[in-house]
Order: C-alpha cells, then structure tokens, then sequence
C-alpha cells in the first residue's frame, strides 16, 4: 500500500507542471542534442580501442582466476562460488566447440563459394516459405562465433570485477541457486567428516551399530529403535540379495532375451516362454537403487543415534525409552509425523515417476519395443538428436511449429482473460450501475456448469454438421457447411474466444475482490492532479493489480501452456495437418505441446521415448518462464513496499 501512496505523494501519478504544494515550478529535463554520423563512426572506434586496451590490461591486472577465465570461460565465477553463472559459461563454451568442431566451422568456410552452397538443394518449410538450410545454418555460426566472442568478454570482465570487490573488502554477489549449492557441498562435505569423527570418538557400540543397524541402541534399551533399524536392515538385506541386486544388474542393457517360442517335446509344439522384461527391469531397477539410498539414510541414523546416546552417558543424562519417542511423535516433532505421509507419497507418486519418464527418453521405449515382445535399451542422445534433426525426419519442424503456438496461445488466453475480466469487474463495480449483484450472477453462471460438458457442447456446436452451420446457412449467408475446426484461422480463433468465455468470469471474481480494497484517495489525488480515467486506470489500478495478482498471473499462463482441457475437448477431432505428419504421430494446427505428447503416447505406434522428451522439453521451457517470471514480478521485487 505504502508504493501507491508514496507514488501519489510524489506526484507520478500525473506530472503537473507545477508543485501544488509549493507552487514552483519542475525543473525541466535536458534535452540531448543528437549525435552527427562523423562522431558515431569517431565513438564506435573509441569504443572498440577501450576493449582492446582492456582486454590486455585486465590480463596484466587481473589475478589467476581472471587469467584462467581468458581460457576456461567462468573459471573466476566457479572459484568464487557463483556457481550459475560459472554453468552458464562452462555449458557454453563447451557447446560452442562441440558445434563448432563438428559442423559450425565448415559451415562458415562454406560461406566463402555462396555459388556452391546456393546449388546444393536442402530446404525446409517453416512458417509457410521455403529457408534454404545450409545457408541459414552457415549465417546461424557466423551469429554464433560473434555471440561467443561477447560471451568470452563478459567471462573474464566478470572475473576482473570481482577481483575489484575482493581488493575493496566486498561480498561477493550471489545468487540463490549458488547459496543453495554451496550449502549442500557443505553439507555433504561435513557428513564425510562426521562419518569419520564418530567412528573414531564413538564407542565399541557406535562402532558396531556401523555394521548392525540400532546396535548401539539395543545395548542401551532402546528396544523399539533397534528393532525397527535390525527389521530394516534384515529385509533390506534379503531383498538385494534375492531381487534388487539382479534388477540393478540388468540396467546397464535392459535385458538380454525377450518373450520367445521354445520347442517343448513332450507335447511336440513351440510353446511361448517369457523372457526379460525391459519395463520391469527399468521400473525395479530404479526402485531398487531408490531403496539403497533410502538404506544410506537409515545407516547414518544408526551410528548418529547411537552416538547422540554416548553423549548422553558422558554428561550423566536419561537415555529416551520408547513413552518419550510417542510422546515426541505427537509433541514436540509432530510437525515430523505429519509431514511423512506427503513426503512419501510425493516421492513415490511424483518424484519417481518424473524420474522414471526422463530415463524413457534415453531409450526406444515404443509399440514396438514395449519391454516384453520386443525388449528396449539405452539409446542414449539419439532421441533428442531425432526431434531436431531437420534432414531425415519433419519432427523438428513439427516440434517448433507446435511450440510456437503454444506459446502464443499461452500469452493470448492468459492476458486476454486478465485484462477482460479486469475490465469487466471495472464495469459491474463502476458508480450508477444497477443491478450488479445480477451481472455477477450471470457471468458466474457460465463457470457453474462443468468445463467438461461446456467445451464438448461448443465442440459440437461448430462442427461442420452442428447449429451454427445449420443457421448460418439459413440465413443465407454460407452456401455449404463450413469446417471450423479444420481451418487453421478459424480453429484458432475459436479456441481463443471459448477460453475468454470460460476464463474471464474468474478473474471478474478475483478484480472484484482487489479493486474493492484500492484506496479512494488515491483517485481523489489523481483526480486533483488532472489526471483522466486512462491514466488513473494505467497509473492506479493497473499496478496495484499486478502487484497483487502477479503470481496468479504467472500460474496462470504456465497453466495455459499446460491447458489440455480446452484444447483437446474442443478441438481434438480437428483434421492433422500434413506438414506435422511425424515418425511420431500427427498433429493439427491447434495441439499444443501437452496434446501432442498424449497423441503420441497413445496412437498407433504408442512412441513413449519421443513423448518423454517432449514432456522434458515442456519442462525445460516451463522452468525458464517460472524462474524469469517470477524474477521480474513487481511483487518479489518490492515486497516490503506492500504494507
């Protein structure tokens, strides 16, 4: 609240041209005079002679990070501990020169005989024209050689500039996810050190209790305990021996023979036998290696707990029998026993399937390949290289076609459905309307009835046999029945409007509720500054409005990306358009991302592997919005301003 007020107090609600409060006049801003072509050449010229001067003096200044980052880009970052920037450029650099090496070199030396490189026939459609591959692909590594030389400028300068901080007595800046990494090295780091430290300062019963888990709790009468941790460690033990071990085993190739016909003399005929299975073994596998991280964490609470016990006896403590362990599981770590179910479940339920799926994708996991008639194995890379291979296969422009309207489709029914219903609210609540209770009624209702049946009911109602082709041809003004949804313009401007007619009651709802809680004297104050309803509307309630829905905001438009009702509800007979016909499956002008992955799944050829890397691929592009997002919201950034 304090931001809106300070804004109306300063006067940047409107900019009068004079203080009404003093009465003097605001001091005008200076205006720049433009620079003649002769002194942009003369500038541009002493700007690249500062670099070169630069560059050589931060080499001579700098110190052994910096030179090293000339070299080995991010080094200083890395050595200092800003660990995403020093990614950022170690994953740079080394893709440069992978692509560089492989390809992006003799694509530029191409660039030399353009006659030659012309003649050589290797197009693509994309966005309806022809783009000539090699050359694009040739202009595409010149862009990278320039874009990796700013790179490699920003890696060493970087590293000179906190060299300068160090010299001053500065912190270094760093990030969350640096702190995050840092901590956790630590972490790690002292559990090594505290591996060793109790068995050496422990006692004979610490020590054993690194062999036999609750040991060391069982010599000191902690039954309970000890019977829990012996119980763990025997069923452990008894399952790696006759299960887990073999499925870990058999992960490095998925299994050797699959279902198969074997003859049986007894009854003269082949019979089937069952062989390996690829899926059990990628399941129990992963399960199994999930059970020997768990056993990690059971062993070191042996040997801690036993240890905590020693320290105890030394300062003449009571040891806790089992009545203080319920009544710390209902007392004082009852936040602990609440927890534990969620954390299995999501472990078990979400974590391990996540899991599951991007190991998928590293095989040919398919219709073909389903584990039992047919095995799979690890294919490494080859899946991703598929998607984006423009040469032998159209997945690649399929992959980008659809990406691009998703994400289209994302900003269109996110911020249409935002300001909408914002301005919808605006008018119901405005003063000298009637009936609003009525209005908000009415608009409600259409979010009362299940999406389900209102989007297949709006499904049918354009179909090329439904109503409005009936009533628009007798009216006259249609001859014969028109396809909406096998027109790209038409589908896609239909699922557009349906989503703004579901959408935008709910965000009437949500403005109503914050548009009633903004200050009438900010308005008053507007008003007195002269300022119209536009600029009250942009100055006021567009800020305060996004200041407070602005992690709505962004769910919002990661929800759209992910929006498989609506898509595929209204749109999912649509007719595929033969420019998406994939290895894959097809796909129709309206799919995102999210009903691409389930055709793909769940058509003919049932291609899992390519459906888990469109989903880590969908993850990828949701992850890089949420991070930038959230970042740049005005309500992470001036949080306290809000009080």
């Amino acid at each position: 609240m304090r931001f809106f007020i300070e804004k109306a107090r300063k006067g940047d609600i409107m900019k009068p041209k004079t203080n009404k409060t003093t009465g003097t006049k605001k001091k005008s801003v200076p205006v720049r005079k433009r620079k003649s072509f002769a002194e942009g050449v003369k500038g541009f010229f002493k700007a690249v002679g500062n670099e070169i001067k630069s560059f050589f003096t931060i080499f001579v200044d700098g110190s052994w990070r910096t030179k090293l980052s000339y070299v080995i880009f991010g080094f200083g970052n890395l050595v200092l501990g800003q660990i995403a920037r020093a990614l950022f450029f170690l994953a740079f650099e080394a893709l440069f020169f992978f692509y560089t090496i492989k390809s992006g070199w003799a694509r530029i030396l191409k660039l030399g005989n353009l006659k030659e490189l012309t003649e050589q026939v290797e197009f693509v459609r994309l966005f309806n024209k022809d783009i000539h591959v090699e050359l694009l692909l040739s202009i595409f590594s010149v862009l990278l050689v320039v874009v990796c030389i700013v790179v490699w400028r920003n890696s060493f300068h970087g590293s000179y500039r906190n060299d300068k901080l160090l010299k001053e007595g500065r912190k270094i800046p760093r990030s969350a996810f640096d702190k995050g990494v840092i901590n956790f090295i630590k972490a790690v780091g002292n559990e090594i050190k505290s591996f060793f430290v109790i068995f050496v300062k422990g006692s004979w019963r610490t020590k054993l209790s690194y062999v036999i888990f609750g040991f060391g709790n069982l010599v000191c009468g902690q039954i309970a305990r000890a019977a829990l941790f012996l119980a763990f460690e025997a069923s452990f033990i008894y399952y790696i021996i006759n299960f887990g071990l073999a499925w870990i085993l058999k992960l490095d190739n998925l299994g050797d023979i699959g279902s198969h016909e074997e003859y049986d003399p007894i009854f003269d005929t082949y019979v089937r036998v069952n062989g390996d299975n690829s899926f059990k073994i990628l399941l129990y596998g992963v399960l199994s290696v999930l059970l020997c991280i768990v056993c990690i964490v059971v062993w070191r609470m042996s040997f801690h707990g036993s240890y905590e016990n020693d320290k105890l006896l030394e300062e003449g403590k009571k040891i806790p029998k089992f009545k203080d362990d319920l009544h710390d599981i209902v007392d004082s770590k009852f936040h602990r026993t609440l927890l534990t179910v969620p954390a299995i479940g999501i472990t078990m339920f979400t974590v391990f399937p996540i899991i599951f799926m991007i190991l998928v994708a590293f095989t040919n996991y398919d219709g073909a390949h389903d584990g039992y008639s047919g095995l799979f194995t690890w294919t490494g890379w080859a899946n991703f290289m598929e998607l984006f291979n423009t040469k032998t296969s159209n997945l690649g422009y399929a992959f980008v076609h659809i990406l691009l309207w998703t994400l289209v489709w994302a900003v269109l029914a996110t911020f249409s459905n935002y300001f909408l219903g914002m301005l919808l609210a605006l008018l119901i609540n405005k003063k000298g309307i009637k009936l609003k209770k009525m209005w908000r009624s009415l608009f409600v209702m259409t979010i009362a009835v299940p999406q389900f049946i209102s989007l297949l009911y709006m499904s049918k109602l354009f179909a090329k046999n439904g109503l409005i082709n009936m009533l628009l041809i007798k009216w006259g003004f249609l001859e014969f029945p028109f396809d909406f949804w096998a027109n790209t313009t038409a589908s896609r401007i239909l699922v557009v409007v349906i989503n703004i007619w579901v959408g935008v009651p709910y965000l009437m709802l949500i403005a109503t509720g914050i548009l009633m809680n903004i200050p009438e004297d900010l308005y008053e104050s507007a008003r007195i500054d002269g300022a119209n309803p536009f600029q009250q509307y942009m100055k006021i309630t567009l800020p305060y409005m996004l200041f407070i829905t602005g992690p709505y905001l962004l769910t919002s438009f990661i929800g759209n990306i992910n929006n498989f009702n609506v898509i595929y509800l209204l749109a999912g007979g649509a007719e595929a358009n033969s420019n998406l016909l994939t290895s894959g499956g097809s796909a129709s002008d309206v799919d995102l991302l999210i009903t691409w992955l389930f055709k793909i799944s769940m058509g003919t050829e049932s291609n899992y592997k390519l459906a888990s890397v469109i989903g880590i691929l969908i993850f990828m592009v949701v992850s890089v919005i949420s991070v930038i997002g959230f970042n740049l919201m005005p309500s992470n950034k001036n949080e306290e301003d809000y009080q």
